[in-house]
Parts: structure tokens; C-alpha cells; sequence
């Protein structure tokens, strides 16, 4: 075989691993860092081919997600909080109610603020609750632009909790996230010494391969090594090991009961990862399967059903 031919396919190569290399870091870059303008890309599922491949090697366009609408327009009343932690800003709104059984803390999901979880407050609210809805560093009115998929996030939660009990005195506080605001709870009750009463999360994820592998499977796209490559480009951006960042591995670690809830039909996060979540929690815990819902607001598509299953939490503070 002649030497030329045996050089040129080495250049072919690894001009090949190089370009895959820069399109796995393009994405990794654009799903943690929001920009400051532009229209957000859609759904995957939903993009024409030739947008898929376009968006494959320039990433996604990621603005920074703002608030849509606020309590008052929910006719609830409310207080805006600034949360510090070092150069960390969080803006929350507190929702007080007159005869509070316990305060929910609520943390939303990827890409979303405090508004996505007015629905819920306002329900927990006509159940006796006051709710205290957090803005994760780089979303809403908190500062930043960017995200770690619930792993720094974990700091946001802890902050929260902190900030409740100490400064607004709610000795009884539950936890509630969707999607990565469950991720991050689950990280910061097994890791950051986080004790609260409970925690209801919705539509996680068990492992970081398993949810950006579902990412490529929406695409149409083999996930398999991409995912992988994308997960260690992500890894050298935000600073942390994203192949240990499972929420699987914190379900063990868990003590307080816990309830979970998932969409039959998520294909962010499958029933198939929730379940393997819940099957490694060793605590007081319960489940509730929404068959036709997908990686959605249960509280809005469904609030009858939602509403009953999450007012089995007022047994926790018996």
C-alpha cells in the first residue's frame, strides 16, 4: 500500500476526530451557556433535517430564559428576595400563606425560571401551603448565564434552604424540582448536608449519559460515542466530572421521604430512568406514573391527578 495513500488517510482522520472533537464542544458550549438574544432553538424532534445538521455543528441557540408572568397576575400575593452566595445572585419570590402548614421551596427545570412554576404554587397554595419559587444562577432575575444541569445548582438549592430557615424562620420546609431542579435537590440532600422535611421531584434523569444520549436519539442521531464526547467537553467547561454527576448515585444517598413523579411518555427522561431512580432511593418513598404525559407541567396538563398525588406530603408533617 503506498506510503502517500497511508498519510493521507492519517490526515483524513484526524481531521475527522478534530471536526467531531469542535462540533461535541460547539454543543457542550451552548447548552451550558445562555446567550443574550436570539429566538430559542426547538424542540429537536421538530427541526426539518436540514436544521438538524445545521444545529449539530453550531449548537443551539440558548437565550438566557426571563419571567414570563408573575404571582400577581395569579392574584397571589408575593415578596421578591435576593439570595447571596459569593458572586452568586438568586432571586426568589415568596408566597406566604395566612394558616402555612410548611413553606415548598420549588426549583425549576433547564432552560425555564420561576414562572414555569406558578401553575404548581398556586396549588400547593389552595392546599395550605406558602411556596418559596427560586431563580437558578443564570435564569430569570438571578444573575450569570450559565448552567450545570443541576450540579452547581445543588449550591442554589442549599442556599435557598439556608435562606428560608434563617432569615424568613420556616422551621418546615419541603423541596420541590422539575427535571434539573429534582436533580439538583437530589444532589444537594445526599451531598450538601440538605435537610429538609421532603422532596418531591418530577421527570429526572438517572444518569448524564443516559439524558444526553436521549438528546441524540431525539435528533435521530447515534448517541453512541457523541455522547460520551459531548459529556467530557462539557466536563472541561463547567469544571466538574459530568460522568459522575448521576442522579441515580444521590438517590442512594437520600434519608427524608421522597416522592416521584414521571410522564409515561417523556423522552427527555424516560419512565424506564425514573424508575431506576426510584428503585435505588432506601427511604420512605412513593410513586405516581402520569401514562400519557410527557417531559411537561403535570400540574397544568393534569392538575386533578397532580393535585390529589402531591397532597400525600401533608402526612410528612405529622
Amino acid at each position: 500500500m503506498p506510503k502517500q495513500f497511508l498519510l493521507r488517510s492519517a490526515v483524513l482522520l484526524l481531521l475527522g476526530i478534530l471536526g467531531f472533537n469542535l462540533v461535541a464542544f460547539n454543543q457542550a458550549s451552548s447548552m451550558l451557556n445562555y446567550s443574550q438574544s436570539g429566538t430559542r432553538t426547538g424542540k429537536p424532534e421538530n427541526l426539518s433535517i436540514w436544521r438538524r445538521m445545521s444545529v449539530l455543528v453550531t449548537g443551539v441557540i440558548n437565550p438566557k430564559p426571563q419571567i414570563t408572568d408573575t404571582p400577581e397576575e395569579h392574584k397571589l400575593p408575593y415578596k421578591t428576595y435576593q439570595l447571596a452566595n459569593k458572586d452568586i445572585k438568586l432571586e426568589a419570590w415568596y408566597l406566604p400563606h395566612k394558616n402555612s402548614v410548611a413553606t415548598i421551596i420549588m426549583f425549576h427545570g433547564y432552560a425555564s425560571s420561576k414562572s414555569s412554576l406558578l401553575t404548581e404554587a398556586q396549588a400547593f397554595n389552595e392546599l395550605g401551603f406558602s411556596t418559596f419559587l427560586v431563580d437558578f444562577r443564570g435564569s430569570g432575575g438571578s444573575n450569570q448565564n450559565t448552567t450545570s444541569i443541576g450540579y452547581y445548582e445543588a449550591e442554589d438549592v442549599k442556599t435557598s434552604v439556608d435562606y428560608v430557615k434563617n432569615t424568613l424562620r420556616q422551621k418546615d420546609v419541603i423541596l420541590y424540582g422539575q427535571s434539573m431542579g429534582g436533580v439538583a435537590i437530589l444532589r444537594a440532600v445526599a451531598q450538601l448536608e440538605v435537610k429538609p422535611k421532603g422532596i418531591v421531584i418530577e421527570a429526572v434523569f438517572d444518569t448524564m449519559t443516559g439524558t444526553v444520549a436521549n438528546r441524540f436519539d431525539a435528533m435521530g442521531l447515534p448517541s453512541f460515542p457523541a455522547s460520551h464526547i459531548l459529556i467530557f467537553w462539557a466536563s472541561v467547561i463547567s469544571g466538574y466530572w459530568g460522568f459522575d454527576h448521576n442522579p441515580i448515585d444521590y438517590a442512594r444517598q437520600i434519608k427524608c421521604p421522597t416522592l416521584l413523579l414521571h410522564g409515561a411518555q417523556d423522552t427527555r427522561a424516560t419512565l424506564k430512568q425514573g424508575r431506576a431512580v426510584y428503585a435505588q432511593l432506601n427511604t420512605d418513598k412513593k410513586i405516581a406514573i402520569f401514562d400519557e404525559l410527557g417531559h411537561e407541567s403535570y400540574a397544568s396538563a393534569n392538575p386533578k391527578k397532580w393535585k390529589e398525588t402531591i397532597s400525600q406530603i401533608s402526612q410528612w408533617l405529622k
